[in-house]
């Protein structure tokens, strides 16, 4: 994959994202911001984009996503948790909710 198809992938997987959280956010706020990971501040601001800004925004050079888990506990228990897959969903939203939200600074 050369640089050109990265950046046009990174465009469109920014774009979705954004339509996607902002669809979230308008239908029901604090669930996305729970689901999203992102403070109600950040919440508020994508809900206000409007789609010339959310095109510019996705249009950026850098993904404005990332895992919302650093925690190797977290990733193995969505990944490879073979006894109980819906409990270990549980279990991983349970700990992802402990987790504070995003803060741009």
């Amino acid at each position: 994959m050369n640089t050109n198809d990265m950046m046009a992938e990174i465009r469109d997987a920014n774009l979705s994202y954004l339509m996607l959280a902002q669809q979230m956010i308008r239908s029901d706020k604090p669930t996305a911001i729970f689901r999203l990971g992102i403070s109600a501040e950040i919440a508020d601001l994508i809900e206000g984009l409007s789609n010339a800004q959310i095109m510019k925004l996705a249009a950026t050079n850098m993904m404005l996503t990332r895992f919302r888990f650093d925690d190797s506990a977290i990733l193995g228990m969505l990944t490879n948790y073979n006894k109980d897959k819906s409990l270990a969903q549980s279990h991983a939203a349970i700990l992802m909710a402990c987790q504070p939200s995003e803060q741009i600074s």
